[in-house]
């Protein structure tokens, strides 16, 4: 049976429960032990698939196809462990399946209550794969005190008193603001933070405490004596220049040690961190540096990007160099020239999103890289939209667009060489989909394999003519424009099995310009780049020598 361990946030939000569960998950595996991180959510949605990304930021996807929080890309950037549909619930979904088992008559005439409905609901989710690891990380979202919190932070209250006793820690991860005027740190948040907690029933084991400065020992003394924890387990997490820096800090502050201690596994096995330290070792000491534009529409929230711009840091590190990210709102050249804004920049990536708002100035960013020659790597919506550019530009249908547009105006305006996806093949099974379905959960979703041409550049940069990447779509390119375009100069690379839906598209004529349908992205790690992103910074340093 797996050992558990219960993250949990408070004083204010955005502390970094995420990564310091995904660099806890690493310093274990890094002992030998299997882990399996997960996030459980407090809000209402059924998952985060139809929240904006100013909202919520990034949707992560799992290979079998679950749109989940963010937090899980950290997790598998982290452990490598491919995240699954079972690693993330929310609220929503707890309730949904409560509700749902009231209606067919479960519960024989219940009156249905948060306790123990609701808690068992929960405690039944984190139950799953009990015996598959060593080590089950459980990462609650929110901050303690949060209503909609509660009956998360009940469940697992009630989930480790069930358990034998040792199975269970409980770690809080909390915030020492710096008063500039006073020249300290100040623990009476965390203090009160606890305090919150352990009304709740829940005593943490071990104290995580953000700073902008170190924690001096009378400040930790403090913290251990009012928060019931000893001093070696009063872990302090400063500012770090890279978060993949983090389990090489988190392990210097001995947090797995503590952790290993709270569970009294003696003798811990040594942990080798030659992974992490190759890879800050990379990351802080770059041989160059490549600037690349991501020109999309939600510039304003980086989140709403993170696993691109991860993914592009790995690429760097691949290549040992920096990648400096800046981003452009493409509607700012939606009906001009994008010169003043793309010019000196190495590569262009163009990534996905829905919706018709900043498309033209997309399309723009294509026929720029295009035309300039600089690298251009396009993602889901990306990739659509260069094929939309090559259309008018190379091709000569002038009103190429989407269906999405003309769906969104009520009226046709284009020639859609996008069209929406009314079916598809998942394994041996037919999918279908229309217009009117509801939002969420209804895209091509999950993990879908492509066949690449054995002599395409797609070929080469991935090694093999077989792959499999996550999707998150729900329009596609029309197979019926491939001759056309592919006589103007467009190659489309990679197909899905039956031939009949284009899964990457690239210009031969061209240093580097490939557009993909699904999300490479997702599947990106510190230690293993993928294979397109690698690269596409590789390209980029070539580009770099040029201008």
């Amino acid at each position: 049976m797996a050992r558990y361990i219960f993250i949990t946030g408070g004083v204010v939000s955005s502390l970094g429960k995420g990564l310091t569960s995904a660099a806890l998950g690493a310093l274990l595996q890094a002992r030998g032990y299997s882990v399996r991180l997960r996030k459980l959510d407090p809000y209402l949605n059924v998952d985060p698939g139809t929240m904006s990304p100013f909202e919520h930021g990034e949707v992560f996807v799992t290979d079998d196809g679950a749109e989940t929080d963010l937090d899980l890309g950290h997790y598998e950037r982290f452990t490598g462990v491919a995240a699954r549909r079972t690693d993330s619930v929310s609220s929503g979904r707890i309730y949904s399946n409560v509700l749902e088992k009231e209606r067919r008559g479960d519960y024989l005439g219940k009156t249905i209550q948060v306790i123990p409905h609701v808690t068992n609901e929960i405690k039944d989710f984190l139950a799953i794969g009990d015996d598959e690891v060593d080590f089950q990380l459980c990462e609650i979202g929110g901050t303690v005190g949060d209503i909609e919190g509660l009956p998360f932070f009940e469940a697992i209250r009630q989930f480790a008193q069930d358990r034998p006793a040792g199975e269970c820690i409980f770690i809080h991860l909390t915030l020492l603001p710096w008063i500039a005027a006073a020249g300290e740190l100040k623990t009476k948040p965390t203090q009160h933070s606890v305090k919150e907690l352990r009304a709740i029933g829940i005593a943490p084991d071990i104290l995580v405490c953000r700073a902008e400065h170190p924690i001096p020992a009378k400040e930790r003394a403090k913290l251990a004596l009012f928060c019931n924890v000893r001093p070696e387990r009063v872990i302090a997490a400063l500012d770090l220049k890279s978060i993949y820096e983090a389990p090489l800090a988190y392990h210097a502050e001995g947090l797995d040690q503590a952790v290993l201690d709270a569970f009294r596994i003696s003798p811990a096995p040594r942990p080798d961190l030659r992974k992490w330290q190759e890879v800050a070792e990379r990351v802080n000491n770059p041989d160059g540096e490549v600037r690349i534009a991501i020109v999309g529409k939600y510039t304003q929230l980086e989140d709403a990007y993170k696993s691109i711009n991860e993914a592009l840091t790995h690429g760097g590190i691949a290549n040992r160099v920096r990648v400096r990210v800046e981003w452009i709102d493409a509607e700012i050249f939606e009906r001009g020239d994008p010169s003043p804004h793309l010019e000196g920049f190495h590569g262009i990536l163009v990534p996905g999103g829905f919706g018709e708002r900043g498309t033209e100035g997309k399309i723009n960013a294509a026929r720029f890289a295009r035309e300039r020659k600089i690298p251009y790597l396009g993602i889901c919506l990306g990739m659509q939209m260069a094929v939309i550019e090559a259309a008018r530009n190379l091709a000569g249908v002038r009103d190429a667009g989407s269906e999405e547009f003309d769906h969104e105006a009520g009226a046709r305006r284009f020639t859609p060489v996008i069209y929406h996806m009314k079916e598809w093949l998942e394994g041996d099974r037919k999918v279908t989909r229309s217009e009117t379905d509801d939002k969420g959960g209804t895209m091509r979703l999950g993990a879908y394999e492509a066949v690449l041409a054995e002599d395409s550049r797609a070929a080469q940069i991935y090694g093999t003519t077989r792959i499999s990447e996550r999707h998150r779509h729900r329009y596609e390119v029309d197979i019926a424009f491939r001759e056309k375009l592919e006589k103007h100069g467009v190659r489309f690379s990679g197909l899905s099995p039956d031939g009949k839906l284009p899964e990457i598209m690239e210009i031969p004529d061209h240093p580097w310009f490939i557009g993909v349908q699904f999300h490479p992205e997702l599947k990106s790690k510190p230690f293993d780049p993928h294979p397109l992103f690698r690269s596409f910074v590789k390209a980029a340093v070539e580009q770099s020598r040029l201008v």
